[in-house]
């Protein structure tokens, strides 16, 4: 089965509400609520009481969390230990 949104007959980007999105990434909706409130998540769209999460602003906000190439350290270990 595939988990992407599908692409909307009307033209429109898929959205994401906040389950799709703390489902994806991997985390509590309440981690997603916490990064809206200290301005760390990705934009999002509030329809009344919905938010709503653009797959464009997603991954714009995840190119921005990405380390860069060979900085990922291991638990236990640090940079220096990696040269």
């Amino acid at each position: 089965m595939n988990d992407e949104p599908q692409p909307s007959p009307h033209g429109l980007e898929p959205l994401l509400n906040i389950n799709e999105l703390a489902n994806y990434l991997g985390v509590p909706v309440s981690t997603i609520y916490d990064w809206r409130t200290n301005g760390k998540g990705p934009r999002a769209y509030r329809f009344g009481k919905r938010i709503m999460f653009g797959i464009t602003d997603i991954r714009a906000w995840m190119d921005t969390m990405r380390e860069p190439a060979g900085a990922a350290t291991f638990p236990g270990t640090t940079e220096a230990t990696h040269g």
